[in-house]
Parts: C-alpha cells; structure tokens; sequence
C-alpha cells in the first residue's frame, strides 16, 4: 500500500514502525508484527463501557476475569503464554519489504501514522491484565506478544470479525485443562491417583466431562479433581505436603473401591462400565464428588477409624431403582442432577448410612428437603 495524503516528509516521520510479516486472507493483506507489552495499553484501545452494544466492535471488558489474569502473568514471569492480540487500523499503512531479501518479499517494515486508531478485535481481556501486570511487574514491558493488524475494518467489519474469531472457539473440557495444567498441584495430584488408583487405572476419560453410553471408561479426571479437592480440603496446601496428601488421596479412594462391591466386579471386567452407568448411582460423578466431602468428615472425626466406618458403604443400595433413598438427593425427576443442592442432599445420605454427623449447613439442607418431601406426601 502507499500513503494516502501524506502531504510532506514530516509527516511520514510521525509514524509506528513495526518489523512486520505481510498476508493475505479473504483477498484482503493483512500483518504479523511484535509488540512490546509496554506499548501495548498505549496503542490498543478497546471500546468505551459506556458504549451500546450495537455500537462497539467487541463485548464489554468483563474486570472479574482481569486480575486472573494478570496474577498468571505476576506469578509467573519466565514461562507465561499468550496467544496473538487481533486488532484492526483505520488509516492507511506503508509496507516496505525487506532489501535483504528481495522487493517482493513479504518480511519488512510496517509503518502506521501516529494518528491512526487501533481496535481490537480479539484479546481485550489480554490487554486490560498486560496494563494491571506491568504495574506490579514493570520489567515485563520489554517482552512481546503478537499482534495480528487488518485494515481499515469500520464499525461492522470489526464486529463481524469478532463474531467470527469467537464462533468456532471451542473451550478445552474441564478434564483436558486437569491433565495439561502442571501448575497446578491438585491437577497433578489427580493424573497421578487416575494412574496409580487401582480402580482409577484404565478406566478415566482424561478428555471429556461426560461419558458416553458406550464407553469404556467409568470416571472423569475432572470428577476424580473435584472429588479429591473435596477429600484433602480446599485450603490444604498440596505444594508444600504433597507426598502426604497423595497418600492419604490413594489410601481412601482404594478403601472405597474395595467397599463397593460393583466397582470390584467393574475391575475384574465381569461387568461393563455401561451396565453399571445405566443401573447405579454411584456410577455418576456426584457420586464420586459426594463421597469425597464424606471423606474429609470420616477424616476429621475418625481420624483412626475411618476404614472401619467405611465397610458401611457395602450396605447401601446404589441402585436407581432405590427410589426412597436416592430421589431428590441424586434423582431429580428420573434424571441424574448435579447442582449444590443435590450434590449436599447426596452427601447426607451417605453420612447418615455411615453414621456421620452432618455439617450445620447440611443439617439445614436435610431439613428443608424432609419438610418438602413432607408436604408433598400431604
């Protein structure tokens, strides 16, 4: 492209110079460039909150996910990733290729007038916790992150491309996120129990959150995280004993296998993980979620007994056709439900089989479900 109404050489010297990639999409060029994070808050802007939707190029700056963010960036400083910035430029650009390599070559110098506006199009969120980070950590300014820069977009072509760059992406699953995230202690500490837990081994989706009726797996990584987070407590701190909450992690949830007769069955492949997901409540990962909180009670209040406590499980009736105990706990109008509630109704009743005190906000829970299963007995 040349430069539209430059008019003079002093005004092709008020311009950003980037070292630049040039190339073409849709017919249309458009730029690879880096940019120092400390430029980043300066040149790219995002619409003002004020704005109307129908109005701005992008969704509002939600300020609850910045400081997640920017504390990513803080707290680790040497190995951080971000993916590319996307924005879009509404005056004209000058592209010179490098010499070097030849007059066609798409590697050179792109240089933007100082009076041009940039939008962006994808990564708001990124720029807003850049801004935050740089404050706490200043020398992260001279790091850089990729800018991909379109031209000349105007108001619906820059929500257009918004729509489009955010259509197709697709959110890793709650258990894919566990299995790739080795900076988090209880993520870590989950892959290892689905490994070494015999009844964990083999048989954990480490990809999705929900088991099809045909699998072969029986458990989630991400119910075996949630269960375990449960089990140890959510305060603990498993970066500095990690090696003792592993074990106390593996010694319970191989004490509840061998109390559960199906999952026993289930290991010694005389059953199908189907069969049981069709017929059985503790197949379902309330389940899982529910005996791990049983877990932390037996720990706490039989801290020398809660093997023991534990052969209770063999008497209860997991089965879905044990209507009076499970539904409105675990059932709610044929179907499995996991919200809190159901998930604290759950637990109750599997502490009260075991002969464990119930929690003040459980009791609570327990009480309002009795009265409304006794009003609608009426």
């Amino acid at each position: 492209m040349a430069w539209a109404n430059t008019g003079s050489e002093l005004e092709e010297s008020f311009v950003h110079q980037f070292p630049a990639i040039r190339g073409i999409q849709a017919g249309k060029e458009y730029y690879i460039t880096m940019c120092p994070l400390k430029l980043v808050p300066k040149l790219f802007l995002f619409d003002e909150q004020e704005i109307p939707a129908k109005l701005r190029a992008q969704r509002k700056v939600n300020q609850s996910r910045v400081p997640a963010i920017s504390n990513y960036m803080i707290n680790n400083p040497q190995d951080y990733v971000f993916s590319a910035i996307t924005v879009s430029i509404d005056g004209d650009v000058f592209f010179s290729s490098d010499v070097n390599v030849g007059q066609n070559s798409k590697i050179g110098t792109l240089k933007i007038p100082m009076t041009s506006r940039f939008v962006i199009n994808d990564g708001q969120h990124r720029r807003a916790a850049i801004e935050e980070a740089l404050k706490i950590r200043p020398e992260l300014g001279n790091d850089t992150i990729s800018v991909v820069i379109f031209l000349d977009a105007g108001l619906k072509k820059s929500q257009q491309m918004f729509a489009d760059l955010n259509k197709h992406a697709v959110q890793p699953t709650k258990s894919l996120g566990i299995l790739y995230d080795n900076r988090d202690p209880l993520s870590q500490l989950a892959v290892k129990l689905s490994e070494k837990v015999p009844i964990f081994h083999g048989l954990t989706e480490y990809e999705k959150t929900t088991i099809s009726n045909r699998s072969i797996k029986f458990f989630t990584l991400s119910s075996i995280y949630q269960a375990t987070k449960e089990l140890i407590g959510k305060e603990s701190d498993i970066e500095s004993h990690g090696d003792f909450y592993e074990k106390l992690a593996f010694d319970y949830w191989q004490e509840v296998a061998e109390n559960i007769p199906d999952w026993i069955l289930l290991k010694d492949k005389k059953v199908s993980a189907a069969e049981l997901r069709r017929e059985f409540i503790h197949s379902h990962g309330i389940a899982l979620h529910a005996l791990g909180r049983v877990g932390y009670s037996l720990m706490e209040q039989y801290p020398d007994s809660w093997k023991d406590k534990l052969k209770g499980l063999r008497q209860i009736d997991w089965s879905r056709s044990n209507v009076e105990f499970w539904d409105g706990r675990a059932i709610v109008g044929g179907r499995i439900n996991k919200s809190h509630t159901n998930l604290v109704l759950t637990t109750n009743a599997l502490k009260q089989s075991l002969g464990i005190a119930l929690t003040n906000e459980e009791q609570n829970f327990e009480n309002d479900f009795l009265g409304d299963r006794e009003s609608a007995h009426e």
